[in-house]
């Protein structure tokens, strides 16, 4: 068997519970789950692959359909079912099993529901409305396990026409004690945001109330929402250009806790994320522009040249300064890195600076 198989076996009964035995490190070679797995790996063709799923799909139609299947074999069940979609193979008849799962399950069983809706259904599947009301009372729950497992599949997928039924309560954990919930429900109302903007066009104060949470992943959360709203509408957020300039130089500067760092780098998809902003609020202003000569300046300085990540920070770096309103010795430094780019030895690099479609703004050229 291969290492690729083997780790993932391994790491299935920690990540699912599938497991009846707790702490348990290995799929149990019983486990029928664990037995499709392996057998699928000692296939030769694909028909051969077409005939084992087919009957592992009409054994557990059988069984899902079954009235003495308890909802922990209904678990087990739809890991199975979840399998075989992941293959590109229909299991459309479990559908509504994982959704009475979400619904009466125990907290590791709903779990495991919520994963397999989030998988198998869409925002337009007439199915997902069934799931409003145990959302509804998942959010108002006070196992901090079910408000999570809420939270992340209406920020994955929920129907639109109900946004306003839950929204309230969306809101409302904006203020909850727990970080992980304040994040979560961010990212849940970045999703309204993106597919009914006009839903929460009255709730914008409570976006720039995590964008000063004290938590550094609330906050980080918060900018996906700006810097879609920032694209639509720069000249709403010009008032917010030294927030962004000054938690960005905390960034650069590794002010934020060692998990946001990535390869000794200070969370660097937190700096292109404000970089990108930056650019956005600074074209054509020359006013707002001169507030991020500094913070760009460091940006360039703090991000050596030795790691694809700090390659990318660099090439953020460069895209705001050539977009802002131009400072000479910035352009200057941009046009060195440029220069470091091109001369580097790896191709990846060179395609970077060929395929880039920025202009200088002082000569209107690729220079």
């Amino acid at each position: 068997m291969s290492d690729v198989v083997e780790k993932t076996l391994t790491a299935l009964p920690s990540l699912l519970s599938l497991d009846s035995q707790p702490g348990s490190a290995k799929l149990s070679s019983t486990s029928k789950l664990g037995n499709l797995i392996r057998g699928i790996t000692e296939l030769t063709s694909k028909h051969e692959e077409e005939k084992l799923i087919q009957r592992e799909l009409v054994s557990i139609k059988e069984q899902v359909s079954s009235p003495n299947t308890s909802m922990r074999q209904m678990k087990e069940l739809m890991v199975r079912a979840i399998y075989c979609e992941m293959l590109g193979y229909e299991a459309s008849f479990s559908y509504i099993h994982a959704i009475k799962l979400a619904q009466q399950g125990t907290v590791l069983e709903k779990r495991v529901g919520y994963l397999a809706v989030s998988l198998f259904l869409n925002e337009s599947h007439e199915l997902l409305l069934l799931l409003v009301n145990t959302v509804l009372k998942d959010l108002q729950s006070t196992n901090l396990i079910e408000v999570c497992m809420a939270l992340t599949v209406v920020s994955q997928i929920f129907p639109r026409d109900m946004i306003p039924a839950i929204l309230p309560l969306v809101e409302e954990k904006l203020n909850h004690p727990k970080e992980i919930i304040r994040r979560k429900a961010v990212l849940a109302l970045y999703k309204f945001y993106l597919i009914a903007p006009n839903q929460v066009q009255h709730i914008h104060n409570k976006f720039r109330q995590a964008l000063c949470d004290r938590d550094p992943g609330v906050m980080t959360a918060s900018l996906h929402i700006y810097l879609q709203m920032i694209q639509e509408n720069p000249e709403g957020y010009k008032d917010l250009t030294s927030s962004f300039v000054t938690i960005l130089k905390q960034v650069v500067g590794g002010k934020l806790p060692m998990d946001f760092n990535y390869h000794s780098i200070p969370a660097p998809w937190l700096q292109i994320q404000l970089l990108r902003i930056l650019s956005l609020l600074g074209k054509n202003d020359q006013s707002t522009s001169e507030i991020m000569y500094e913070v760009l300046d460091e940006s360039l300085r703090r991000a050596e040249m030795n790691h694809n990540i700090t390659y990318a920070i660099l090439y953020e770096s460069v895209k705001c300064i050539y977009t802002i309103h131009p400072k000479s010795g910035l352009l200057e430094k941009a046009a060195k890195c440029i220069g470091n780019f091109v001369l580097s030895p790896k191709i990846n690099l060179k395609y970077l600076v060929a395929f880039s479609d920025h202009q200088c703004p002082e000569c209107h050229s690729h220079c």
